[in-house]
């Protein structure tokens, strides 16, 4: 008998991926925005406490972090004043496997000047219901596109105060929802929990939702809310329970820059992870400015996996982890 475990596992969604990848360029050929790239590998890394990075060493010892996002190299090139600009990279993020996740990934991620979040998510909208006219065969989002600032959702769906709540209220909360979690959890974590197990999977299977205004303790790179205090300008979108995007109107202040950087430092520290060289070049081009701007980071995996109808993100990829 022949050993196929090597053949590639997603034939069917092969030409489905190059169509899409093909939408997605010409959406932005079509805006005006500059295809960019840039390194997969770099001497520093986010220190965002959700995200853990890969290092990857030489045989000559020199080492490097595999890029989580494109976000800060794309950003020294807005500093750079290369105008609006978009890419699709390939990004590693460790910890991170299972039906919704494979450790590498294909991530959209694209910044336009001017643009504050709430402008951003009707340009992202727009993305997805253009690409998704592309193909017949194709799901597309129903009805119309649900928009909820975070705190009014956790405190209709939870009577929960994601500003103020400590530890027990949102163990209580998780547990008067039928979740039962260990371990311990910081208030965060928590409350990701809970977006992510009880109020995303309440959200309507068949249309968009925008999640907007996050605790700013949630949104290292956004900037402060001018409308809700203690929360930051950053949205999320789902397509049913599926997270698709992660987006801000972006921080250009420095000085809050590096004290949210050293406070995920600290809860890096406290939570006994490791804790990732600090990208110098990114500081410096925060500090040097960064124009005004909104940014946002899709899947383009789950979203094919969405117009697929496909509930397994393995479906989607021709070598997932364990395959590659």
């Amino acid at each position: 008998m022949h050993d196929l475990s090597w053949r590639p596992g997603a034939a069917a969604a092969r030409d489905h991926r190059a169509r899409l990848n093909a939408g997605l360029r010409a959406f932005f050929s079509d805006q005006g925005v500059l295809e960019v790239e840039t390194p997969l590998l770099s001497a520093g890394a986010p220190q965002d406490p959700a995200i853990e990075s890969w290092r990857a060493c030489a045989p000559d010892g020199v080492s490097g972090y595999l890029q989580t996002s494109p976000e800060y190299p794309m950003k020294r090139l807005l500093a750079d004043g290369s105008g609006d600009i978009y890419q699709m990279a390939r990004v590693f993020r460790g910890g991170e496997q299972g039906h919704r996740h494979n450790p590498e990934f294909t991530l959209l991620e694209w910044y336009r000047l001017g643009y504050d979040h709430h402008r951003l998510m009707d340009e992202l909208v727009g993305l997805v219901h253009t690409v998704a006219a592309l193909d017949p065969r194709w799901h597309r989002p129903g009805g119309g596109v649900r928009r909820l600032p975070y705190c009014d959702l956790f405190r209709e769906a939870l009577d929960l105060d994601p500003l103020s709540c400590t530890t027990d209220d949102c163990a209580a909360a998780a547990a008067d929802a039928g979740l039962d979690l260990t371990g311990r959890l910081d208030r965060d974590a928590w409350l990701d929990a809970l977006m992510s197990l009880v109020l995303a999977p309440r959200f309507p299977s068949d249309r968009l939702t925008l999640v907007f205004d996050y605790p700013e303790s949630q949104a290292v790179l956004a900037r402060p809310s001018e409308a809700s205090p203690g929360c930051a300008s950053r949205f999320e979108l789902y397509w049913g329970d599926l997270e698709l995007a992660n987006g801000f109107h972006e921080l250009t202040d420095p000085a809050i820059f590096l004290a949210r950087r050293k406070q995920d430092r600290e809860r890096r520290a406290r939570e006994g992870q490791a804790l990732p060289d600090i990208d110098a070049f990114f500081a410096a081009a925060m500090t040097s400015g960064l124009p005004d701007c909104a940014g946002v980071a899709l899947g383009v995996d789950r979203l094919l996996m969405c117009l697929l109808g496909t509930r397994d993100i393995a479906t989607v990829i021709d070598f997932p982890w364990g395959r590659a």
